[in-house]
């Protein structure tokens, strides 16, 4: 490069040369505010190239020394970064092996050289609030937020802390702030929805449930937020019906019915709501109709309650040996006939129904309970006597019992949702074997 650089300036001194031999004249030159100059053409030429060339060496200067001046800069930011990610490194190895003097030690190291460093400013406001300081965390989430207002981490850490002070109308406002930022976080929304349902705001929880299951991916997760969908409308209908607006839960438990002709709760509600308008006689041919169409005992066992206050026990077991003629191994339903019969204490009725069901081989303790207390009535008290030995080995008191489908929870109250895993339409009766409550 330095030779092609000689190589051009010696052309360059021969062109002026040649220039200068046939250019002799003499050139004014008048300069605003000044004396008028008489120089030589050549003379001019070189002054010119001169100036240009200082110009440029100027140029040039400023320009490799900004260079210098930025990669100097760069050059200590880069150590300085590089110094800070490896004390931030160290905080976190010390937050995995659940060393949080030295997290914390190494994290206000941290600030003490970078005061905005978001990350260590999130870490030592977990660790405050891990420590339940919760106004120091308070403290490190703000200064966080004042750095990074639209930062969704930042705003989950505030939102996380109302949670734990039980702050909740606030803790409701960091999710509004980070759905205003994007409104498709699940995240959020999830958080959102517990907080809803913990407010038993059912009527804004059913809108937001409608977006999350918009936003699901998998078609696993889509399912399992239509039932919770299903279960949100069922948990306003009940709130509507408790709270006297009879047409807005019979709208509702209709609605669900046309989304899930199985969701046996919304058949309970709408029949609670048909009483509650003084319906009976309605509610009892709901039910009944109800049955005809899921074959489900929970809604049985309730019409069965709804009969004997009607005053119409004949109409109900007309009902059980009708479906038992349609399907007479169905040995849960004639249990309940023979409860039935118990109940309204035809003794010989309900002797014959349970000594079926006992040859059957279907062990409950309900079963020999009832057979005991029958073989009483006999007097025959040697083989009640075995009858209540069984039931006493079981270990279980006599009423049969509700059994969730989902995860095996039992219980003596019917619910519409479990409230041992959250499922709602999991009931059915445990009819044989031991559970426990």
């Amino acid at each position: 490069m330095g030779k092609l650089a000689i190589f051009i300036f010696v052309i360059f001194l021969a062109g002026l040369a040649l220039f200068a031999i046939d250019n002799k004249e003499i050139t004014t030159i008048k300069i605003p505010f000044d004396d008028i100059y008489e120089v030589p053409k050549i003379a001019l030429i070189l002054l010119s190239s001169v100036a240009g060339a200082l110009a440029m060496l100027i140029a040039f200067t400023i320009r490799d020394t900004k260079r210098f001046i930025d990669n100097l800069r760069h050059q200590r930011k880069q150590k300085k970064e590089a110094r800070v990610q490896e004390m931030y490194s160290k905080a976190l190895n010390a937050l995995l092996a659940h060393n949080e003097d030295e997290a914390k030690e190494s994290l206000e190291d941290v600030l003490a050289e970078e005061p905005k460093h978001l990350a260590a400013l999130l870490r030592l406001g977990d660790i405050a609030s891990g420590e339940e300081d919760y106004q120091k965390a308070v403290n490190f989430y703000n200064k966080a937020f004042a750095s990074s207002q639209q930062n969704p981490e930042v705003l989950f850490s505030l939102e996380s802390l109302m949670e734990k002070t039980g702050r909740w109308a606030e803790a409701l406002n960091y999710i509004e702030k980070i759905l205003d930022i994007d409104a498709d976080n699940l995240s959020a929304l999830y958080k959102k929805r517990a907080i809803l349902e913990r407010d038993e705001k059912w009527d804004e929880l059913v809108d937001v449930q409608k977006t999350i299951l918009k936003h699901e991916h998998t078609e696993k997760d889509r399912q399992r937020e239509q039932m919770n969908l299903l279960g949100y409308k069922y948990e306003y209908g009940r709130y509507s019906l408790e709270r006297g607006d009879i047409e807005r839960a019979k709208k509702l438990f209709k609605t669900l019915l046309r989304m899930d002709a199985n969701f046996v709760p919304a058949y309970i509600g709408l029949a609670e709501a048909m009483l509650r308008e003084g319906e009976a006689e309605d509610a009892g041919d709901f039910l009944e109709k109800s049955y005809e169409q899921t074959s489900s005992l929970i809604i049985l066992a309730r019409l069965e309650d709804l009969l004997i206050s009607m005053g119409e026990p004949s109409r109900l077991i007309r009902l059980y040996e009708n479906s038992l003629s349609k399907n007479p191994q169905n040995h849960a339903l004639r249990f309940l006939l023979g409860k039935l019969y118990y109940r309204l204490e035809m003794i010989d009725d309900a002797f014959e129904t349970f000594s079926y069901v006992d040859a059957s081989g279907m062990a409950s303790p309900e079963l020999y309970q009832i057979m005991g207390d029958l073989y009483l009535r006999r007097n025959q008290c040697d083989k009640a006597a075995e009858e209540f030995k069984k039931a006493v080995d079981m270990k279980i008191a006599f009423r049969l019992p509700y059994w969730c489908s989902a995860c095996g929870y039992s219980s003596q109250e019917w619910s519409g949702r479990c409230p041992s895993c959250n499922n709602w339409n999991t009931y059915a009766f445990k009819l044989h074997g031991t559970s426990k409550i």
